[in-house]
């Protein structure tokens, strides 16, 4: 016996159709929306995390800013302590500049000259004095410049001709100015010629290569 189907199965397997498309769709919305709130959260936890980490680091920055600002505040009170510590030492070195000065104004000073007035400012040195002859301040000069080792650079300011008197022949009336070399400064100039001598055999090398 034949059997025959009269039913619309065409539209029912339209309607199974849908049925199936619309609960593929529904799966895969719902699918994709849990993906995207799983990734909001992680992005969520991401920037909390890097949020900590600016804090944390934000608080160290502040803490290294006053560690540098106490760090230069260390550094220029000690600078202030080396230049009072320079200071102190200097006066200490240049107390007995004077006795060494008026030595080496003993030691170098020709007979024929007479010294009459020595005044100190600082490190320029004002003499002034009564010659018997231009030769022997020309002298003076000479022996300040090469042969002291406390005063340099003389410097002739003025020299005039006194009136004769009865009972001495014609003096020569003169001032002159010259620079203290202070003890530090000869350390210094000494230290100098050493350090050209070790320099050179180094700059020779590097010539000959």
């Amino acid at each position: 016996m034949i059997l025959i189907n009269l039913l619309p199965h065409r539209e029912e397997r339209r309607k199974r159709r849908k049925v199936a498309y619309f609960a593929g769709l529904g799966a895969a919305a719902v699918f994709g929306l849990a993906v995207v709130g799983l990734w909001y959260l992680i992005l969520l936890q991401l920037t909390s995390t890097q949020q900590d980490r600016n804090a944390f680091l934000g608080a160290e920055i502040k803490k290294l800013e006053i560690q540098i600002k106490d760090i230069a505040t260390l550094k220029a009170e000690i600078e202030s302590l080396k230049a009072r510590q320079k200071a102190v030492e200097d006066l200490q070195t240049d107390r007995n500049i004077p006795v060494h000065v008026l030595n080496e104004l003993v030691k170098q000073t020709p007979e024929g000259v007479y010294l009459t007035g020595v005044k100190q400012d600082g490190q320029v040195l004002s003499v002034a004095g009564l010659a018997q002859t231009n030769e022997r301040v020309s002298e003076l000069l000479r022996n300040t410049a090469n042969n002291s080792e406390w005063l340099v650079k003389p410097e002739l300011i003025e020299i005039r001709a006194t009136p004769a008197a009865k009972d001495r022949k014609r003096m020569f009336d003169f001032s002159m100015r010259l620079t203290i070399k202070r003890p530090q400064d000869k350390a210094a100039a000494e230290a100098a010629p050493a350090g050209k001598a070790a320099s050179s055999p180094a700059a020779a090398a590097a010539k000959k290569a």
